[in-house]
């Protein structure tokens, strides 16, 4: 996908680094970079329209030299995407530190950060992009299983069955809405404008048909919905024109959200603009695209809000189409919730979020047998089971052999020692990365996603992130990342994250054991400083240690 082709990590159990710590970063970054995972790889960028994994391609060849060559008491530090230098450590220290999009506050916004991009100073690192553990629309899936599970029990009787889900966006992050809903027995109509995102995910299987038209899609939808059968359908158009079109028609629609990139204007599509010219357009008057296209996101989140209004469920699924909606004119966009104060926040007082592993060996029959011994951890999670059968049946692997589920405080060591015990005993055939999302009950401050309408009013307050990724280091992760941005954009996200490495060895045991009982608990201490009654019962039951 470059001059020199495409990035493709590398499979099996030989190293072509000096250690498996240094060769799992390496085949993570490069995994991120696979054809199969990134959106444009030969532009470096993953997901969410311009989430990076390297600053330039120089500085992705800068970045395999040194890991190709970085010693277990060596640190590589990288700035926004290059490689800026390497510091000699310890064996517990972190091979890698990562720091992505990090401005000072007045300088927090967009119009700095492009300036400094088009300096070649910074680059965009999303949230595992930029962190080297992204792992396909997959990455996504589970999250939003969970998300729609919850409306679900909330307000339909725990199935999505006889129910109609409209949403946009079918990219990195929001083509993982469609297997979503039919997972939880749904039919869901997903509106994109770029022909080959839907292409990509009826390839991949996340979406089953595509639709002809905004009537043949209806159509679709009606029918399976009255038969209480699961559908997904792509069609192509703007979802700020077809959200209003089927508002004004009056149709049925029982649940309401979007997964656009719209935290960056110049990644949403305004009405008037043809899909072909969207780039030429945007980079020769980005303030006037800007301006466009809040326009049509407040005229897309108007149409979500009468929805609701006529009873639909309705919720910004954490990608600030709220916020820029209403500098678009929008005055009642914040009538719609946040899907975390909606529906997920219980969750994360008990220190659940989304942990995920790759098989660095690149064998399917490592992520089953990592999947069967994670059912036999938690033999009595109805819903894991569910999840991790369904995900066996459904999803596609991208790029490196992966799989992803949501663990709490003292389930997510009891996996990482489980896996690192079974590269010790031979029974995978190469060590395992495990990570998880950025977006997780104690790594972030972000007042229009996971921190909104906190119980105490602490939506801003950021020392929780910093705090998570000081945590990570001191603990022995494998390699640590604090960004700012995100999925909701510039000026409104911090948030850190962690990957560690089970090869098989003692130190590496020690070192799991410690992060991954470490990382979540700043999740239930986050929640037990708010007040939550759940984390502070947590808490308690597992005998955190909470000074008071």
């Amino acid at each position: 996908m470059n001059e020199r082709g495409p990035v493709r990590a590398a499979r099996g159990s030989g190293l072509t680094a000096r250690s498996w710590q240094t060769e799992a970063a390496l085949r993570m970054l490069m995994n991120n970079l696979d054809p199969e995972v990134a959106e444009r790889p030969e532009d470096l960028v993953v997901y969410g329209g311009t989430g990076k994994a390297a600053r330039s391609w120089a500085a992705y060849d800068a970045l395999v030299r040194t890991l190709t060559t970085l010693g277990d008491d060596e640190t590589m530090l990288v700035q926004s995407g290059k490689p800026v230098g390497v510091v000699r450590t310890h064996a517990w220290a972190p091979r890698v530190l990562i720091a992505n999009s990090n401005l000072v506050g007045d300088w927090a916004n967009w119009e700095e950060f492009r300036r400094l991009e088009d300096l070649g100073l910074t680059m965009y690192g999303q949230m595992t992009a930029g962190s080297w553990i992204y792992i396909g629309t997959q990455g996504i899936l589970q999250g939003t299983f969970e998300t729609f599970a919850a409306v679900a029990d909330k307000r339909f009787g725990g199935t999505l069955a006889g129910t109609i889900t409209l949403t946009g966006g079918l990219g990195g992050m929001g083509g993982a809405q469609p297997l979503a809903v039919t997972m939880n027995d749904g039919v869901a109509i997903c509106v994109e404008v770029d022909p080959g995102r839907i292409e990509r995910r009826l390839e991949h299987r996340y979406l089953d048909v595509r639709a002809e038209s905004l009537e043949h899609a209806l159509a679709l939808a009606v029918a399976a919905r009255d038969e209480r059968r699961a559908l997904s359908i792509g069609l192509l158009g703007n979802a700020a024109e077809v959200f209003p079109a089927l508002q004004a028609a009056g149709a049925r629609i029982d649940v309401v959200t979007d997964q656009t990139s719209a935290h960056d204007p110049l990644a949403y599509l305004p009405v008037g603009v043809a899909f072909e010219d969207w780039r030429r357009v945007a980079g020769e008057d980005p303030a006037g695209f800007t301006e466009r296209a809040r326009a049509s996101m407040a005229a897309q989140v108007g149409a979500m809000v009468a929805f609701a209004d006529r009873g639909a469920e309705v919720f910004d699924y954490g990608n600030s189409i709220r916020d820029e909606a209403r500098k678009g004119g929008c005055a009642r966009a914040f009538d719609i919730p946040g899907f975390v104060p909606a529906y997920i926040r219980p969750l994360f007082c008990q220190g659940k979020g989304p942990f995920r592993w790759a098989a660095l060996s690149g064998d399917p029959a490592d992520i089953a047998a990592t999947d069967a011994a994670v059912l036999e951890l938690f033999p009595d999670d109805e819903r894991l089971r569910r999840w991790i059968t369904l995900a066996q049946e459904r999803v596609a692997f991208q790029g490196l052999p992966a799989r992803i589920c949501w663990l709490g405080y003292g389930q997510r060591h009891l996996a990482g020692l489980r896996f690192n015990e079974m590269v010790r005993t031979g029974e995978l055939r190469a060590p395992v990365v495990i990570g998880r999302d950025h977006l997780d009950c104690g790594s972030v401050a972000s007042p229009y996603r996971e921190t909104e309408a906190m119980a105490d009013g602490s939506d801003a307050i950021a020392d929780w992130a910093v705090l998570n990724a000081l945590v990570n280091t001191a603990s022995g992760a494998t390699w640590v990342s604090f960004h700012h941005g995100g999925g909701v954009g510039m000026g409104r996200s911090l948030h850190a994250g962690q990957v560690c490495v089970a090869d098989g060895t003692d130190l590496a045991a020690e070192k799991l054991e410690r992060v991954l009982t470490n990382d979540p608990a700043m999740g239930v201490f986050r929640h037990v400083d708010a007040g939550y009654e759940i984390a502070e019962r947590v808490a308690q039951e597992q005998g955190l240690h909470v000074p008071r």
